[in-house]
């Protein structure tokens, strides 16, 4: 057999930035200094002046503030607001200290746009390479025209995708970072450390674990009660209305459209206001206690303490979280019911299965093979549910006046509480920070451990 001939552009040259330094010329090599000069000498001049003007701005950037933001960046700031009294206006005034929130922030910002630099210049030094390597072989090389054009059309996605990435790094990105490293400093009102702050390395995550401590045994209790909420809120929202698509969904149940709709008529009402209106009813002298006390169901003097008892404030926000999320349920599964294909049913008919076998071998394997990922994202969600607690119950009762948290915080409330009302920021960024951890852990494993992973595509 003879060796065939590989043709020339059959396997294309890698334009990575290993093959620029170590097979570029002199003039790509230069380009890792100063950026673009290997796109200037090789016909490419535009395109060499903007990745060189790039570096010009970063470098300025760099000189003026950025090298001054990262040295500050390990203090957090030394100098001190001082009160100074002035004899001549009879006033005091304040000095000029270091801000360590800024200083934090700006020190974040400019190790991001370093490393945006570092992607721009991996950037360059590709493109330099790639002109080299093109003009080399006597090969068309694009101007700066031509690559505006490939940007409208083979590289529109490029073009499509630039704004958006930007703004997660500005939006996202730098947020939260901003938060993770917040978490390792004493940012709090506690001492004062508003002003100036520093690094306090792991002490605010041993003193959230230390079951010992007011703030630690306030974590594990508000952590246990937000996964208890969010097992019942998740799965009694899913079984009534798996019950209601069922019985709605019947070939015997008539009028099913009017069913539907007297169910959903809720979702067209906004939450918040639902929620306010069933806090306001709910309340000692609200319309449910009045009316109880008419009826003569309970004593005139008497209330039912749907939230001043820790208890019964948890299972009051648990049945309303039913009544507000049983229609959304109900939409989901109604649409999985009328997708279970109907000769499944008619063959079990036919081999002398019931009612009761039909259902569970399958239509819930079906619904669960199908709504695993909806239930994930429902579980996740109810455990950053703030506005159900916040609005019907704000977290209370507060049955220990030491703690921060009421019986009904979940830790999203309670992240609200320490940041909002207390001012325990790095606290709250701890919370933030372990919620995510777990969340992420949790949703990730359940979902790969699913039937809806592993046999994608088997129903």
């Amino acid at each position: 057999m003879g060796i065939r001939k590989r043709h020339v552009n059959e396997f294309p040259t890698p334009y990575t930035c290993t093959a620029a330094i170590r097979e570029g010329g002199m003039e790509t090599k230069l380009s890792m200094v100063l950026m673009g000069f290997g796109n200037i000498m090789h016909k490419q001049k535009i395109k060499g002046l903007i990745y060189l003007a790039v570096e010009v701005a970063y470098v300025v950037f760099m000189v003026l503030n950025g090298i001054r933001f990262l040295s500050m960046l390990g203090t957090l700031g030394t100098v001190e607001q001082k009160e100074v009294w002035d004899e001549v206006n009879q006033i005091y005034t304040y000095t000029k200290g270091d801000q360590s929130v800024l200083i934090l922030l700006y020190g974040v910002a400019t190790i991001l746009v370093t490393i945006l630099m570092i992607w721009a210049w991996r950037g360059a030094l590709k493109s330099a390479y790639k002109a080299e390597c093109l003009d080399r072989e006597g090969r068309h090389v694009n101007s700066f025209v031509e690559d505006v054009k490939a940007l409208l059309h083979e590289n529109l996605h490029r073009l499509l995708m630039t704004p958006p990435m930007v703004f997660i790094f500005a939006l996202t990105i730098l947020p939260l970072i901003f938060m993770i490293c917040m978490a390792f400093t004493n940012y709090s009102k506690i001492d004062n450390h508003l002003m100036l702050f520093e690094w306090v390395g792991l002490d605010n995550f041993r003193a959230l674990f230390d079951s010992n401590s007011i703030l630690g045994s306030t974590f594990w209790s508000v952590l246990a009660w937000t996964i208890v909420w969010a097992f019942f809120a998740t799965f009694s929202n899913y079984i009534f209305g798996m019950i209601l698509s069922i019985v709605i969904n019947r070939k015997e149940t008539r009028a099913k459209g009017f069913w539907r709709f007297c169910f959903v008529l809720s979702c067209a009402v906004p939450m918040f206001v639902s929620l306010l209106i069933m806090r306001t009813m709910l309340q000692p002298e609200g319309a449910v206690n009045v009316l109880l006390r008419n009826l003569g169901l309970i004593a005139q003097d008497a209330s039912l303490p749907f939230f001043t008892d820790p208890m019964w404030a948890r299972v009051t926000v648990i049945v309303i979280n039913i009544w507000v999320g049983v229609p959304y349920t109900l939409l989901q599964l109604t649409g999985v019911l009328q997708n279970i294909p109907g000769e499944l049913y008619e063959a079990a008919k036919v081999d002398g299965a019931n009612a009761v076998q039909i259902f569970f071998k399958i239509t819930l394997p079906y619904m669960l093979y199908v709504t695993t990922p909806y239930l994930i994202t429902t579980f996740t969600g109810n455990v950053n549910n703030f506005n159900i607690i916040y609005l019907l119950s704000g977290g209370d009762p507060v049955t220990d006046l030491s703690s921060t948290a009421g019986s009904t915080d979940l830790l999203v409330t309670w992240l609200y509480k320490l940041t909002i009302d207390k001012q325990y920021y790095n606290i709250g960024a701890v919370i933030g920070i372990l919620t995510f951890i777990i969340l992420a852990i949790a949703a990730l494993l359940t979902y790969r451990n699913s039937k809806s992973y592993k046999e994608e595509g088997g129903f």
